[in-house]
């Protein structure tokens, strides 16, 4: 018999000319032709509380109790008590309603309660607490905490702690501690600012040392530059007219004369013409020098401003 068979050269030839395709594209279709439909999780909600809410509640929920130390602490446990995280900015705002509506000692209560949790423990948490306890009047504990926040951030403490506590003992005529304070502050290099400046000037002046008040203000004169920003850059500017806390300054002592060592690089004439500058030509030439473009920052107003180095 006869067999009709394939040779086994056309069958290699036939299994050679198939190509298997390598990409799968439009060889699956869905039925619904799109991505599958995601349903919301059960543990997440479509309704978000803000901060401001929660802070809004937190402070209703506050106002309310008495001034027992532990139900102000029980209450405040039993609203972070179903919290994941611990919610600071919830309470920072919390703290700046209270501090504006001047409940010190709910301020008082909340920042030393955030401090025992280990949390907020920052020099803006501290302030808030060295203000309240002022304002309270609470001045023995109020030392308590600067002396301990003064010994372990000598360095690093910032300068309107020593401001606060010279303003503090300025209102309750303290002037010893208030040169003690002074005295640090030279030793740590910080410079004073004008009120500062003015607030021991004049605590000498009552004592009657005139010899250290005319020195402080030979040691300590008016800022001859300020800061500006300008597109987003520290600029260093020359003070072409004097600021109102330094007008205030020197119309506080009539022995210093505006021509004086304070006012070494201010001429009578430029004062005068000064004087007549009202305050909306200040603001047309601070929004001019904002207007004006870098190239002409960098080469007309050289002499008048200086940048900062980044350290």
């Amino acid at each position: 018999m006869l067999a009709l068979t394939d040779s086994p050269l056309l069958i290699a030839k036939t299994f050679g000319a198939i190509k298997i395709p390598t990409s799968t594209r439009g060889i699956v279709v869905c039925a619904a032709k799109g991505p599958r439909p995601r349903y919301p999780r059960v543990w997440k909600t479509n309704k978000k509380i803000g901060t401001i809410s929660k802070a809004a509640k937190l402070v209703n929920s506050i106002k309310e109790l008495s001034n027992v130390k532990e139900e102000v602490y029980g209450a405040l446990d039993s609203y972070v008590a179903w919290e994941l995280e611990f919610p600071l900015i919830t309470v920072k705002k919390a703290l700046k309603t209270l501090e504006c509506e001047q409940e010190w000692k709910r301020v008082i209560q909340v920042t030393k309660w955030m401090l025992s949790k280990g949390q907020g423990k920052t020099m803006g948490s501290y302030f808030t607490l060295l203000n309240a306890l002022v304002e309270d009047d609470r001045l023995d504990e109020a030392e308590e905490l600067w002396t301990k926040l003064l010994m372990q951030y000598m360095e690093s403490l910032p300068r309107r702690f020593f401001d606060k506590m010279i303003s503090i003992y300025r209102k309750r005529d303290m002037h010893e501690k208030m040169f003690e304070i002074f005295a640090d502050m030279e030793e740590l290099g910080l410079r004073p600012s004008i009120s500062v400046v003015s607030m021991i000037g004049e605590a000498f002046k009552e004592l009657d040392m005139l010899d250290k008040y005319h020195k402080l203000h030979a040691k300590y004169p008016p800022p001859q530059w300020e800061y500006k920003y300008i597109r987003g850059k520290r600029v260093k500017v020359k003070v072409q007219v004097q600021s109102n806390q330094v007008n205030t300054y020197t119309k506080r002592h009539e022995n210093v004369e505006p021509n004086s060592d304070l006012n070494n690089n201010y001429r009578s004439e430029e004062e005068t013409s000064e004087s007549e500058i009202t305050d909306d030509q200040l603001l047309r030439q601070d929004s001019d020098v904002i207007n004006m473009e870098p190239e002409q920052i960098s080469d007309d107003s050289y002499d008048i401003m200086e940048p900062i180095l980044d350290v």
